[in-house]
């Protein structure tokens, strides 16, 4: 019997989750869900995290080396870097296009806003600490933020990937400059690690419908509490701006990445979208690139044809620079709440909007949650009470969800995309 594809038994993991969310809520579950069930979701998303850093570090390494020359380098990393910029300022200028017109700030009542604010104010304080660090660095802190003081302290933690990606690509370029036999043992070594790191994605995902049915179902019980009706309620006050939000990543990802996909790449959408499938119903399922990366990378080069050189290169660094999906929600978001508190909002703000979320999409950490920081910033960019955010906090947890999945789409996207340039500059 021929055996069950991978997404396919993530499908059916996450609608088994859903459907025993729904009934725990109903039965009110809800504690016993997160004591039993939720704990399997969690061990899988940190198994994921666990080969997170030694893949980033192993594959561009071995990426970065197998480049040869420092030329081919730096001419992948400006096609790579470009995309993700323009894709990032495009998902921006989409997602305020669309809030403009469609006015869902406008449509909730002050007495629902201003219970929405109650409700989650507290949330709010617990983050004002993380958004007063932020707001107090210098205008080069992130680029200082870039270059870690220690590469074993960088490694300890998923939200300082960038600082491992910086240091893996110094390493690669270092092994590039100095090609002898000894350096040669440095880089077997690295390749051998990327191979084992691959291997164990593979075991990993063995038990990756359980994990899905354990996060979907936690995740539902845990905004639902014991109480299916206050979910219907809260959805039923931001449904509109939820609503705006999803239709425009789908535009994105439809548009935007199928148009490039269709014209770019010798593959199909429908090559497309099958391939990366598993690494998209991950993203879903955990909210983080972070933990995503091992799949996508695995999907890239197994399913969409990517060299293995492109793949260890583009993709880590999608990872942490290319967030067009937060940047969408950023935009959107900050509009919304403007309109919720009656606020106008002229040309230039949204002008500032694009480029404040434009920089705070790079580098901003690929975990859960992280997009809200950021979010405060620029809502205190554009003059707009950075309380407000109270407002979208009840259904950012399933956004979240729905916009890492588009992060993922895109840098899959970008992948096959410099994949297929490279291709015919070496034919």
């Amino acid at each position: 019997m021929k055996k069950l594809a991978l997404h396919w038994q993530i499908i059916i993991g996450l609608v088994l989750g859903v459907l025993f969310g729904i009934v725990a809520a109903i039965n009110h579950w809800g504690q016993f869900t997160q004591d039993w069930i939720a704990p399997f979701g969690t061990i899988f998303v940190n198994l994921l995290k666990l080969i997170a850093v030694p893949l980033v570090m192993a594959s561009l390494v071995t990426g970065v080396a197998s480049l040869a020359d420092l030329t081919k380098l730096s001419r992948m990393g400006g096609k790579t870097i470009a995309i993700y910029l323009i894709t990032t300022v495009v998902a921006i200028c989409i997602g305020l296009i669309l809030v403009n017109a469609l006015q869902p700030g406008a449509s909730i009542p002050d007495d629902v806003a201003a219970n929405l604010q109650a409700t989650y104010q507290e949330e709010m304080e617990q983050r004002s600490g993380d958004v007063q660090l932020v707001k107090e660095r210098g205008p080069l802190q992130p680029l200082v933020d870039i270059v870690p003081q220690n590469i074993i302290g960088a490694a300890g933690s998923n939200r300082n990937m960038l600082q491992v990606v910086f240091f893996a690509l110094f390493i690669g370029i270092g092994l590039i400059l100095v090609r002898n036999e000894r350096t040669e043992v440095v880089l077997r070594f690295f390749q051998g690690l990327n191979d084992v790191i691959i291997k164990l994605v593979d075991v990993i995902m063995l038990i990756a419908p359980i994990g899905v049915f354990a996060l979907i179902a936690g995740t539902i019980t845990s905004i639902a509490g014991d109480s299916l009706a206050s979910v219907l309620e809260l959805l039923r006050s931001l449904g509109f701006y939820a609503l705006v939000v999803c239709l425009g990543l789908v535009l994105h990802v439809v548009i935007v990445y199928g148009g490039l996909i269709h014209f770019i790449s010798p593959l199909s959408l429908k090559q497309f979208f099958r391939g990366i499938s598993p690494a998209q119903l991950l993203a879903f399922s955990t909210s983080s690139s972070a933990a995503t990366l091992p799949v996508t990378m695995e999907c890239a080069r197994e399913n969409l044809g990517v060299k293995k050189e492109v793949a260890s290169f583009v993709l880590p660094l999608g990872a942490t620079i290319n967030l067009d999906g937060t940047a969408m929600y950023q935009s959107i978001a900050a509009v919304f709440i403007a309109q919720a508190l009656g606020m106008e909002l002229d040309f230039a703000a949204q002008l500032t909007i694009v480029l404040t979320a434009l920089l705070a999409s790079i580098g901003a950490a690929p975990v859960p949650g992280a997009g809200l920081i950021m979010l405060v910033i620029i809502l205190e960019a554009i003059g707009v009470p950075s309380g407000g955010v109270a407002l979208i906090l009840g259904v950012d947890r399933i956004l979240d969800m729905l916009r890492t999945t588009a992060n993922v789409t895109g840098d899959a996207m970008v992948s096959v995309l410099v994949n297929a340039t490279e291709t015919r500059i070496s034919d």
